[in-house]
């Protein structure tokens, strides 16, 4: 048994590069139970984080009581991070779990019938859809649901209702990941697999805490660094993480100026002829701009305005332009960064000049932060058009037209989809009048969160809340309704590298909680929303009809799922897209052929231009004649909006910690997780900290020109200059009791809620949040009473150890690992 708490990424399992990866199970069952009690196993996959590593269910007396890890996947060969441990079946069974619909009455939430409760919501539809139109009505869910619930309600705002203000809460993790694969390859979707990790010669993890955020991803990668022939480590971040601490080199740099030092990256590689002259003349188009705008970003350049050193510079170039095999991988150090579309796309650049895409080893991880992010940009219910189409292109909203038996105009094309943080100021404005979040809680997640409070409690808006527990965010609601959630439904979903997985039902929901699927085709029935011949808009029955639906969607498309079929998804590994009948196993790496799906009728986006976000257009589009080649998208630097000044002298930046996921909805409520990281804390440098008189634990006031914190203070491995706070902590513990706003709210105690600080700005292509970009002042308010409670793994641990108790799991946190030989993971067809 292994404390998977203290020992995040338990134990190692050495491998050689193109060797395949070790299996090792982890299993972990409720105390006093073992593998003998388990009335039966259900096959799912983990919903903590967007790796997608594929498990079993336990259950016994209809109840979910333990996860144990899927050998023959080729994601995670067994393996579980601790959310997956302990988070995923435990988050589930929390005695606050909602249990029957909610409707205000008289100011206060109470409890209802679901006949109510959606009478309720679409008299108000109805209502609204008479008196202002499609426009009075926002969605914005979540990167957890499943792919048939996305495409259903994909479908229901586009051609039910006729909205345009349709989004996610992948528009703060994920957003710049699909668009920096548009902009330069023309598509969403992966080009790269989690195979590469098993073949690259060196790693390039740009803005990615990958040791925190996809656990089980960072244990294969530690295998590779124990074994032989281990790769290079390159880590672009300004905190002293777990990746940095296994980097040949790391680029601190200061927080906004990561395209500065892509630019000057690329100024290397191109000085030295690390570039591949004859795939940029065959498969790339730009090069002639790219070049010219990297010209000024000299290592010194970069090293005067990131901070970092210009030899450093030099020798991380050098490893990417020298290193035969070079995989890089993307996260929200970049996404909720200045510029974060034109950072990630520098990224795409340096492998397409020098041709490093689509073999093994070679390949690009735009990563996700969300279980099902990928599913929700796929099928629409983030505002773009289902099936990766592009809603210039009068053609495919054709096609989606006959495919839903729609008239054209009823589905929004006539400007681009609406962004949340666009949503909310239409909410703010009184232009949008019913709100529909659904799992996801943006009074903590989103930025400038006094202001977000304010918008959900304007006057006039009607609020629909679809959630499994009563969050910061349901407290504002006019209607809130029962979620059921991961392992009490059925649907499939699809992680960072395309790979599909099928989480079948194991137990049924809590009271009346109703599956998300369920509460949509019930809105679309009330609501009676018709196709042109007459039938009912969605006549599915269960979610395999959704699939099905969806596989016609996709048919022809770079997102085919044709080859799919739950059958097909059930007893060995996931199945990566595009699986149709010309790759009826799946397809491991895109783009191999150095073929990208940039012709005119094809493309999902006609483009953008990096510093504005105003758009390419078909006619200069069409000018460009990319016709399936990838499109080079430079973009010179601009300094951050909001940089230090003498009244703010600190960068503020925000983050996760590896025992949290997102508000703590789920790990929260998981003892083992919330043991490890309790409440909320900021981290300051031990330079920054003695200038300052501030010790370690002691209460601290964070304040930017938005609003502050007052937490205990962690000295830390952030750099000098820098203020890290965890974005994890709102205010749902300090009332469990009354479901009304303020009852928990910043008056009630010391505010904690990292996105009091954060801006209202976002990125002008992507429309992603900056969430990591403010300036902050820092001062002492009190003597601390012991540590901070921040764990003591990890980016978080504190710069000096000795002063702090080692952060301890206990007999509760222990978890099983059988490690196996390799031969009993993924079948060879399945692992490409």
């Amino acid at each position: 048994m292994v404390d998977r708490i203290a020992d995040i990424w338990g134990t190692r399992t050495p491998f050689d590069r193109g060797e395949r990866w070790p299996v090792r199970v982890d299993l972990k069952l409720a105390d006093g139970l073992g593998e003998g009690d388990v009335d039966r196993w259900v096959q799912s996959a983990c919903l903590l984080c967007s790796n997608g590593c594929a498990c079993d269910i336990a259950v016994k007396d209809g109840r979910m009581v333990g996860v144990r890890g899927r050998a023959v996947d080729s994601v995670n060969h067994g393996r579980l991070g601790p959310k997956g441990l302990f988070g995923s079946w435990q988050g589930m069974a929390g005695a606050d779990r909602l249990t029957t619909p909610l409707i205000r009455r008289n100011g206060e939430l109470v409890p209802t019938d679901w006949d109510t409760a959606m009478g309720a919501i679409v008299e108000r539809s109805r209502a609204l859809l008479a008196d202002k139109g499609p426009l009075s009505h926002g969605f914005y869910s979540t990167g957890q649901l499943f792919l048939e619930e996305y495409y259903a309600l994909g479908i229901v705002g586009k051609a039910g209702l006729g909205t345009p203000h349709m989004d996610g809460n992948t528009r703060l993790c994920t957003a710049t990941a699909a668009a920096s694969m548009k902009e330069s390859f023309g598509s969403d979707g992966q080009p790269g697999s989690y195979d590469d990790i098993d073949e690259c010669d060196a790693i390039f993890l740009y803005g990615h805490n990958m040791a925190e955020t996809q656990t089980v991803l960072w244990m294969r990668v530690l295998d590779r660094l124990a074994g032989p022939n281990p790769p290079v480590v390159v880590c672009v971040d300004p905190r002293d993480t777990e990746v940095a601490r296994h980097a040949t080199v790391h680029l601190a740099v200061h927080p906004g100026t990561n395209l500065a030092l892509m630019n000057g990256l690329m100024h290397e590689v191109i000085a030295n002829g690390w570039i591949d002259e004859d795939y940029i003349a065959q498969h790339v188009i730009g090069f002639d701009e790219l070049r010219e705008t990297v010209e000024p970003w000299t290592p010194e350049a970069v090293a005067e305005e990131c901070g970092v050193d210009a030899e450093d510079v030099r020798h991380a170039a050098r490893i990417f332009g020298t290193s035969p095999r070079v995989l890089s991988t993307v996260l929200q150090g970049f996404y909720q960064s200045a510029q974060a579309t034109a950072s990630a796309c520098a990224v795409n650049n340096l492998h397409l000049v020098s041709g490093r895409i689509g073999v093994p080893g070679n390949g690009i991880l735009q990563m996700n932060g969300q279980p099902t992010a990928q599913n929700n940009r796929e099928a629409g219910a983030d505002g773009d058009l289902p099936g990766f189409r592009n809603w210039e292109n009068p053609k495919h909203v054709e096609e989606l037209a006959e495919l839903w038996d729609v008239d054209v105009d009823q589905i929004p094309h006539w400007a681009p989809p609406t962004h949340v943080m666009q949503i909310f100021r239409y909410v703010e404005q009184g232009s949008i009048d019913l709100l529909w979040v659904i799992a996801t809680n943006p009074v903590v997640s989103m930025p400038q969160a006094e202001r977000v409070r304010r918008i959900l409690d304007r006057e006039g808006l009607f609020l629909v809340v679809q959630d499994l527990y009563l969050t910061e965010t349901a407290k504002y609601a006019d209607v809130v309704l029962p979620a059921a959630g991961w392992g009490e439904k059925q649907g499939a979903f699809t992680n960072v590298n395309r790979t599909v997985h099928l989480s079948d039902k194991a137990v049924e929901p809590p009271g009346e909680a109703r599956s998300d699927l369920d509460i949509f085709l019930d809105y679309s029935r009330r609501m009676d929303f018709r196709t042109r011949s007459g039938r009912p808009l969605l006549e599915w029955t269960c979610p395999e009809d959704g699939f099905t639906a969806w596989k016609e969607c996709t048919r022809g498309r770079l997102v085919d799922y044709t080859g799919l079929s739950y059958e097909k998804l059930r007893g060995g590994s996931g199945i990566c897209w595009p699986c149709n009948d010309e790759h009826p196993e799946g397809t491991a790496r895109l783009y191999g052929d150095g073929v990208f799906p940039t012709e005119f009728d094809r493309c999902e986006t006609f483009g953008h231009d990096l510093l504005t976000g105003a758009t390419v257009g078909p006619l200069k589009y069409r000018a460009l004649q990319a016709n399936g080649r990838a499109i080079l998208k430079p973009a010179a630097y601009m300094p951050s909006h909001e940089p230090p000044d003498d009244e703010y002298p600190f960068h503020y930046t925000t983050g996760r910690t590896v025992y949290h996921f997102h508000t703590r909805t789920k790990t929260g409520r998981t003892p083992q997780l919330n043991k490890a990281a309790p409440a909320a804390w900021a981290e300051i440098s031990s330079e920054d900290a003695e200038r300052l008189g501030i010790r370690e634990g002691d209460l601290i006031r964070v304040a930017s020109r938005r609003g502050e914190i007052v937490v205990p203070a962690r000295v830390g491995g952030v750099r000098p200059g820098t203020v890290f706070a965890p974005f994890h902590y709102g205010y749902w513990e300090r009332d469990r009791t009354g479901p009304n706003p303020g009852e928990g709210g910043p008056d009630a105690d010391r505010p904690t809620e990292a996105n009091e600080l954060t801006m209202s700005e976002w990125d002008p292509v992507s429309k992603q949040p900056i969430l990591k970009n403010a300036a902050v002042r820092v001062e002492k308010v009190a003597d601390g009473v012991g540590p901070a409670p921040a764990p003591t793994t990890t980016a978080s641990r504190p710069a000096d150890p000795s002063k702090v108790p080692a952060t301890v799991g206990g007999p509760a946190a222990e978890a099983s690992e059988d490690i196996r030989p390799a031969e009993e993971s993924a079948p060879a067809d399945r692992r490409f």
